[in-house]
Formats: structure tokens, C-alpha cells, sequence
């Protein structure tokens, strides 16, 4: 496996670490159950052991890494509880967002929705997940700027994290596009109508979908 250092001259070298190894994980770099080897790790990213100790325990606080006794460090599973712990809180600020930003959204933040609907889709028809991913998060983060309001902007900013590995699950699977691009099409509509009550029925639905998708993933895995 090839691992590079996410390098940044601003951070300091654990968080330097932390990020890429968080990547890593997200993306399936590595699985869950897979050892996180200090001294191996540490030579692939060409650094010394204690920036990767400081990481892999910052993981742990994030729930991406679990502690094993006389073992060491293993990435950890994705759980049905934890999965929709994480999507219950993340529905509830969606749901939120998307009604205050029905009252709230400029015209500025409207074609900032609009762009953002249109590169997810291109995203979409790249089939590059890791582009559809983040698009997809740019274009909820659109909704979230557009509430208004700072501090569910920056609590969903924490939320975002945990929330980012469910959302890879889900859109690695190619059959649910369409439904995606359906659901993005229509909260932007109701958004930019001003209808809340519809807007915030079909946020609540898009993240149950994507909660029932996953969790359909995992049991098939555990089969």
C-alpha cells in the first residue's frame, strides 16, 4: 500500500499525521480489524514514530481507531449502532439547516446552491467517488453556510468527520445515483421557493435513505 504525507506547512507534524491516516481509513486504505503498525507507518510517511503515536490517538478520540489490549491499535469496524448514532444527530442539523436556509439564503448563496447542484452531478457522471463525495459535502455545506446560523455551522463542522466514512459507504454504490441527483434537485427546488415544509421532508428522507443504505452494506458484509 502506498501512504504519502499530506504535507502542510501551517499544522504541526501530528496533526500533518492524523489527517492523512484519517484520509486513509475513510477511504479504505486501510480496513477495518487492519493493525495500525507505529514503526511501519512511520517509515512510509518518512517521519519519526511519536507524530504517528500522537495521530493514532487523536483517531481514537474520533472513533476511526480502537485500542486493543496487548495488541496495539486497530482501525475500527463501522457498527450499526454507530452509524446511526452519527446519522441521527447529522438528520436532525440537516433537517434544521435546510429549513433556515429556506428563510435565510441570499442571492449569492442561490447560485452558489445551484453551481454546486451542477458539479455533483458532473461528479456524479465522472464516476470518481472520491469526487462525488466531496461534492456531495460541498453542496450540504452550501445548505448549512446558508442558515445563518454560526453555531450549527460549527457543530456540524465536528459532526462532519465521523459523518464522512457513512457517506463514502453510500455513494461507492453506483444504483443509488439517480436517487441521489433526485433528492439534491429537489431540496434545491423547495430552498429556493422558500418551501420549508418540504425541503426539511426531503432532507430527513435523503439521510434515512442513506442510513437504510448502509446499513443494508454492512449486513451483507457481516453474511
Amino acid at each position: 500500500m502506498k501512504l504519502e504525507l499530506d504535507a502542510n506547512e501551517y499544522l504541526p507534524l501530528r496533526d500533518v499525521v492524523f489527517k492523512t491516516l484519517r484520509k486513509a481509513i475513510i477511504k479504505g486504505k486501510f480496513q477495518p480489524g487492519e493493525r495500525l503498525m507505529e514503526e511501519k507507518i512511520a517509515s512510509m510517511l518518512g517521519v519519526s514514530r511519536t507524530p504517528v503515536r500522537e495521530a493514532i490517538r487523536m483517531l481514537e478520540l474520533e472513533g476511526l481507531v480502537i485500542m486493543i489490549p496487548r495488541k496495539g491499535a486497530e482501525v475500527a469496524d463501522i457498527t450499526i449502532e454507530d452509524l446511526r448514532d452519527a446519522l441521527e444527530l447529522r438528520r436532525a442539523l440537516e433537517v434544521l439547516s435546510v429549513g433556515l436556509a429556506c428563510e435565510r439564503i441570499d442571492d449569492a448563496g442561490k447560485k452558489e446552491l445551484i453551481a454546486v447542484g451542477v458539479e455533483f452531478k458532473e461528479a456524479i457522471n465522472s464516476k470518481l467517488v472520491p469526487a462525488i463525495v466531496d461534492k456531495d459535502e460541498e453542496f450540504h455545506d452550501v445548505i448549512f453556510r446558508a442558515s445563518g446560523n454560526k453555531k450549527l455551522i460549527t457543530t456540524s463542522m465536528n459532526l462532519r468527520e465521523q459523518v464522512y466514512r457513512y457517506r463514502y459507504e453510500y455513494v461507492k454504490n453506483f444504483s443509488y445515483h439517480d436517487k441521489l441527483i433526485k433528492e439534491h434537485d429537489e431540496i434545491t427546488r423547495a430552498i429556493l421557493s422558500g418551501d420549508r415544509e418540504k425541503a426539511e421532508e426531503v432532507m430527513r428522507l435523503h439521510i434515512q435513505n442513506q442510513e437504510e443504505t448502509v446499513i443494508k452494506s454492512l449486513r451483507e458484509s457481516e453474511s
